[in-house]
């Protein structure tokens, strides 16, 4: 009797301690990236030859082909998944407000020709409650990218392509954005939310430009805008790439980050970073001769910029396969740098990476962050969150050199990334792809459909997808 209560205090003390012991793989990780990693390597020659991976451009499919025969060279099974999907690139853009030709960017899926001339109005932050009892039909709409400095606490900003979802919706002749970045650093990306063109032209402008002509505006000021555009746009075939690691099961883990980039500069950070981390982790469990309980994918996903689109395939592709619930988890990694602790989409994780991330630093005392529990939209792991499907990766990280300043800019290059930072990301994704794949439980299981919807609600997302168009509930 007394042993056995002896017994029950240990077992007892210690519930929710590790129940996965991974001391000896995390340093073999740690030890096989920082010898022989070429994800900086890898990610330098992409962009040198490469230049930019646009979905639906002939880089894009040149980038398609490089991760393949990269994941093929390291000894994987590789395949591509096909989609369909409007491409779009830019020919032509002027923009001229009260006379003055102000420097500016197309968004994507703005339409193929495009001729406005009409009143500007200022429309702040561009949500919704900025529209009341103002009168938007036949006018341009000036909007600023991010929240304006000195609005109410608590206001969560939406997307540019939310954004431009809600002017359409009040009758707008066409949107600016301004940028919220200084000395004139323009940004482009989709302001479509569908990956659809939308009906009327979407541009950016520089911080400084825009600030000027809101003054402007605020003096009583009424100017026309006029906006002149071509742009070409066709229906093509895009392809995501994917490497599997086979496990003893069909559930499976899904590892995966955009590949594809804009066109204004080489997409090093957005997604280089991510996309390249991804292929050295796969590169890193092959090399030490991992076999899996669970199988795991390493996913480049193309169309993440136009809307999300090569994920949306993949998981549209399970779905119609029946296949969807061998997905236990997902791991996405978008802009990740030097990543410090994991991040988990739901809170049943908690115990779990709490001890992994103990074992982890044993191995290398840089991973000494804390853990994070949360969700968002607007990256590949949007379509697996709303199938139900966990997803996660790496917290706690810093873009370097002030990355994050040009962000979808003409000034995303290489000389940004930093090879500690992105080699940190190996390391760290590694090692929780390989957790999930051999911890004998996951217990953050697939949500049933009716259970996503307050799940959502919990994390604020209903209205962006409410405006997208992706609430089905």
């Amino acid at each position: 009797m007394k042993t056995s209560l002896i017994v029950l205090l240990f077992l007892s003390s210690m519930q929710g301690f590790a129940q996965d012991q991974f001391g000896s793989i995390y340093p073999k990780i740690i030890t096989e990236v920082n010898a022989h990693s070429q994800a900086y390597s890898n990610l330098k020659q992409a962009t040198e030859e490469l230049g930019h991976r646009l979905t639906g451009s002939e880089h894009g499919k040149r980038a398609e082909q490089f991760a393949f025969d990269l994941l093929k060279s390291y000894g994987y099974d590789v395949r591509f998944q096909p989609f369909e999907m409007v491409s779009w690139s830019r020919k032509s853009l002027a923009l001229n407000i009260g006379g003055q030709t102000i420097k500016s960017v197309a968004l994507a899926h703005s339409p193929i020709a495009a001729h406005s001339k009409s009143p500007l109005i200022d429309l702040g932050n561009g949500l919704e409650e900025d529209y009341v009892g103002k009168d938007v039909n036949g006018k341009t709409v000036l909007v600023y990218l991010h929240i304006l400095p000195g609005s109410p606490d608590g206001i969560k900003n939406l997307h540019r392509s939310e954004k431009t979802a809600i002017a359409m919706q009040h009758g707008a002749d066409g949107i600016i954005f301004i940028n919220s970045v200084p000395q004139g650093v323009l940004l482009t990306g989709t302001a479509s939310i569908t990956g659809d063109l939308i009906k009327i032209p979407a541009v950016c402008i520089g911080y400084e430009d825009g600030m000027a002509i809101k003054q402007q505006l605020e003096k009583g000021e009424r100017p026309i805008a006029t906006i002149d555009m071509e742009n070409e746009s066709s229906r093509v075939s895009a392809r995501n790439v994917i490497a599997t690691l086979k496990g003893k099961s069909k559930e499976k883990i899904v590892v995966g980050g955009h590949l594809d980039s804009w066109d204004l500069a080489t997409g090093a950070i957005d997604n280089g970073i991510g996309s390249f981390a991804v292929i050295d982790m796969a590169r890193t469990l092959k090399r030490l001769r991992i076999k899996p309980k669970r199988t795991v994918e390493f996913v480049l996903f193309m169309g993440e910029e136009q809307g999300l689109l090569g994920s949306k395939a993949y998981v549209a592709a399970a779905e119609a396969a029946g296949s969807i619930d061998e997905v236990a988890f997902m791991l996405n990694f978008d802009m990740t740098n030097a990543p410090t602790a994991f991040h988990s989409s739901r809170e049943e994780m908690q115990n779990l990476y709490r001890d992994w991330l103990v074992q982890l630093q044993s191995a290398d005392s840089t991973f000494k962050g804390k853990n994070n529990i949360g969700a968002g939209l607007h990256s590949d792991h949007q379509p697996f969150m709303l199938a139900g499907i966990p997803y996660g990766g790496g917290a706690g990280g810093i873009l370097p050199n002030n990355a994050g300043a040009y962000y979808h800019s003409d000034n995303d290059v290489f000389n940004l990334v930093d090879k500690a930072g992105l080699e940190q990301t190996v390391k760290l994704g590694a090692a929780l792809a390989y957790s999930l794949a051999q911890t004998a439980h996951i217990p953050a299981l697939r949500l049933k459909d009716q259970e996503v919807p307050a799940y959502l609600e919990r994390y604020g997302l209903k209205v962006p997808l409410t405006v997208s168009g992706e609430w089905r509930w």
